[in-house]
């Protein structure tokens, strides 16, 4: 086939606004279609953003000329809707985290594979022009050999902001499952996969409180850990220390990378942040910063690389296998948390080259 590739979304909760604002612009992707179980609020995302179709995801899930489906939907619904989308014969990106646990995840992929399709999956962050920079950088030995990583994410929490923040506290998310992903996906990128972790997790309060929009005051309990710690050891050798918080009042993001001629400071929390290096034995401290060097890029780039590889033939970088992976590494840090013991990682992934310099989301190419 030729021409942009026709994609529909499931799920027009707040994520839909990201993806659509980015996707409609991308002339390698034609958004046809949005479906929510609240048809009126997919009617809504639609009329917002011109997508041409709006209704329910049986009705999208029939259309013949949708090749791709996003799956924006809540991450307890993430294994029903992608494997239904699978079973109709379509390209499957998703938000994160791919499923739940393992063996749906694992079903799901084996589906795929027997369809014919591709799975895709957040966060596509990985494929922002800071981390892919930031990924050049390694691999031109910058810092020389990795060494060590460092990530931290700490605040106060979701719920402070978020008008229906009570699934961000629900099994499946948590900092761990909502956060998680972009530090383990980012890490897995940039030093291939995760042989064992360690890790401790703790709970600062049974019950939080929605803090903004109209169930502002409602309370409502927390079913995960609210900070969790991890240790982590490479299959390079390589060896981690992970921080994720919801329960501090200070707000803080660091994914610093230490090889053995400098330290490289990672851009996780945007697609587009610059990259700094402090090389080893500087005397004054100073960082050099390394600004991105292609267009700026957002929520749908990975739908969007998915579309060109699932055209070409090839692997999606941000792939279903990487994916599972990211989920097995956080289900074994829940594992180890509740055991009080290392667990080792059996899963473990290709890892896809880097995005060439100068690929551009806004070029036509199919």
């Amino acid at each position: 086939m030729t021409g942009p590739v026709k994609v529909g979304v499931i799920g027009a909760g707040n994520i839909s606004d990201q993806y659509l604002r980015n996707l409609v612009g991308y002339p390698d992707v034609e958004v046809v279609a949005v479906a929510d179980l609240d048809t009126a609020r997919a009617r809504e995302q639609a009329t917002t953003y011109g997508v041409p179709s709006a209704g329910t995801v049986d009705e999208l899930l029939a259309r013949p000329d949708i090749e791709l489906v996003l799956n924006l939907t809540i991450p307890r619904a993430h294994a029903e809707v992608a494997m239904a989308v699978v079973r109709a014969g379509k390209h499957v990106w998703g938000e994160k985290p791919i499923t739940m646990d393992r063996a749906s995840a694992r079903r799901l992929l084996d589906a795929a594979r027997e369809r014919g399709v591709l799975v895709g999956n957040a966060p596509d962050t990985v494929l922002g022009d800071g981390i892919q920079t930031s990924r050049r950088l390694l691999e031109a030995g910058r810092i020389g050999t990795p060494q060590t990583v460092l990530t931290i994410m700490q605040g106060p929490g979701p719920d402070a902001w978020h008008p229906r923040p009570q699934f961000l506290f629900a099994r499946g998310a948590g900092p761990l499952f909502d956060i998680g992903p972009y530090h383990v996906a980012t890490m897995v990128h940039l030093l291939g996969p995760v042989e064992g972790v360690q890790a401790s997790g703790h709970r600062a309060r049974a019950v939080r409180t929605v803090g903004s929009g109209p169930d502002a005051g409602t309370t409502f309990p927390v079913e995960v850990h609210t900070h969790v710690s991890v240790l982590i050891r490479f299959e390079s050798g390589v060896v981690g220390t992970t921080l994720l918080s919801f329960d501090s009042p200070l707000r803080r993001q660091t994914f610093e990378i230490t090889g053995s001629e400098g330290t490289l400071k990672v851009p996780v929390d945007s697609f587009d942040g610059a990259s700094e290096i402090m090389p080893a034995g500087s005397a004054d401290q100073v960082w050099e910063r390394v600004d991105p060097d292609g267009e700026p890029r957002g929520f749908g780039v990975g739908a969007l690389e998915m579309a060109r590889a699932l055209r070409s033939g090839q692997t999606p970088r941000a792939s279903g296998a990487l994916a599972y992976h990211v989920l097995d590494v956080m289900l074994a840090v829940e594992e180890s948390i509740a055991a009080g013991t290392p667990v080792k990682v059996d899963s473990s992934f290709e890892p896809t080259p880097a995005l060439p310099a100068g690929w551009d989301t806004r070029e036509r190419t199919l």
